[in-house]
């Protein structure tokens, strides 16, 4: 759109603050704010408007009807050993097949960690201090290899971190992976709004834009011509996970052959909660259809719900790990009356400008930040599919500096899985109450990236192991 149309259509659409001080700027930073409204859909705030702020609610959450979901639970919880053990079969065949690529979340920067980069950079093993991203890179190759094929992997940036990450990648030569089988791409971005429904500007020349939320990757998918380069090369089936978790199994074959053996077009991982008040979402089932539901709109009450057996009702927590099919993907991007994943509305702080221009820090909430949830796709999903995972084997996140989910928690998680793979094996080494081992060591994932890779390297030696403090298995 010409730089005259694009001011007219916000002139048109009553979003013209947001070149109110235009004339006063430099050619750059005309061209730079020109590009931020260029991102904007007009048609898609005002309808926004209309349906979070105007006709806006008390907030309160649907809960009428709602029911735990039911889930497919692990052999050592009840389920079928026989089923799981061809859920398995299936995935690796589809694996080998070359149906299956891999999505990053990797939007976030390391603020929170007090570390200053993108957080796919952090590094978190307790030997090596191999990064997040080097983690996964290291896993896609292994898996690859195991299976004959080359894994395309996805990876959804943010406006903040993109540049970082792809030099990132190339600094380290993308750890022995084929550059062409990386794929970056920007998540999506939306203008925060006034109560008014006014879209505010952070300065003179620069619109507050923040990302459109986890949920904002399935169109980001689309948009950045992914899905096309994916059905080019033949996949169909997409492992979505987030950047901050090491310990996830991002080629889990199992997870993929429950996926295709029910036909479903979107799959979950589930982790049985530890306690009532952990902070999770909740798997749910609302009127035939899967949903989740944040345990901040889940009363306490309904959290602390037990069954017969003592066991909590609504125990299925949802951990962002997920799979995918492409089609299904595709057709949640493209949107449209009966299928289109909702916002949620946040109050937040917003940094931004007066109308002389002048700088605004709001000590208290004082716009709208507008973004999706990746669960939200569920309810729309042919099929849906829940499956139970050992926390252990896949969901350490990395939060926090400090304290509950953060890299010392994660690093001692590595660890506890270490040593149950190697004692799996008989290496009897010696574990405190927790399940840590006395001596520090890694296990590279070109060693072993799951259980069975790992056993069958460790089998695969001719010499016996020794595992001593600092020792590397690559």
């Amino acid at each position: 759109m010409a730089e005259i149309e694009l001011i007219e259509a916000f002139r048109n659409a009553g979003q013209d603050q947001v070149f109110r001080f235009f004339d006063e700027l430099s050619p750059a930073e005309q061209a730079a704010l020109l590009a931020e409204a260029a991102e904007i859909d007009l048609a898609e705030v005002a309808r926004l408007k209309r349906e979070l702020i105007d006709a806006a609610g008390d907030g309160a959450v649907d809960l009428e009807g709602l029911e735990p979901a039911p889930y497919e639970s692990r052999p050592e919880s009840g389920g079928d050993a026989a089923v799981w053990a061809e859920a398995f079969k299936l995935g690796e065949k589809v694996l080998r097949a070359g149906r299956v690529g891999m999505f990053t979340v990797a939007g976030g920067q390391g603020t929170r960690l007090g570390f200053d980069g993108p957080k796919g950079t952090f590094p978190i093993t307790p030997v090596r201090s191999a990064t997040l991203f080097q983690v996964f890179a290291e896993k896609i190759a292994a898996a690859g290899k195991r299976y004959g094929r080359i894994l395309p992997w996805l990876i959804m940036t943010s406006h903040q971190n993109h540049a970082a990450t792809e030099s990132f990648f190339e600094e380290n030569n993308y750890w022995g992976l084929d550059p062409s089988q990386v794929r970056f791409f920007r998540q999506g971005r939306m203008p925060a709004l006034d109560e008014a429904g006014k879209i505010m500007l952070a300065s003179k020349g620069s619109i507050a834009m923040s990302p459109d939320g986890h949920g904002g990757s399935l169109r980001a998918l689309e948009r950045s011509g992914s899905l096309d380069w994916l059905e080019s090369l033949g996949v169909d089936t997409i492992s979505y996970f987030q950047v901050d978790n090491a310990l996830v199994r991002c080629v889990d074959p199992a997870f993929i052959g429950w996926h295709l053996d029910r036909q479903s077009e979107m799959s979950s991982k589930m982790v049985p909660k530890a306690y009532a008040g952990e902070k999770v979402g909740h798997f749910c089932r609302q009127r035939d259809r899967t949903v989740v539901v944040e345990y901040s709109d889940l009363p306490a009450a309904m959290q602390e719900e037990t069954d017969d057996a003592g066991a909590l009702r609504f125990i299925a927590g949802s951990i962002a790990i997920h799979v995918l099919d492409r089609e299904f993907v595709r057709r949640l991007a493209i949107g449209g009356a009966d299928v289109a994943l909702p916002f949620h509305l946040a109050r937040k702080k917003i940094p931004t400008i007066d109308s002389a221009g002048n700088p605004v820090k709001p000590t208290e909430p004082n716009g709208i930040k507008l973004e999706m949830f990746v669960f939200d796709a569920l309810p729309f999903a042919r099929n849906p599919v829940i499956i139970e995972t050992p926390r252990q084997d896949d969901f350490s996140p990395v939060k926090n500096a400090e304290g509950v989910d953060s890299p010392a928690t994660c690093q001692a998680d590595l660890l506890r899985q270490y040593a149950r793979w190697a004692n799996a094996e008989g290496a009897a080494l010696n574990l405190d109450e927790s399940g840590l081992p006395s001596v520090t060591f890694e296990v590279a994932p070109s060693f072993g990236y799951d259980e069975p890779s790992f056993a069958d390297s460790w089998r695969g030696r001719a010499a016996p192991i020794s595992l001593e403090d600092q020792t590397v298995l690559s």
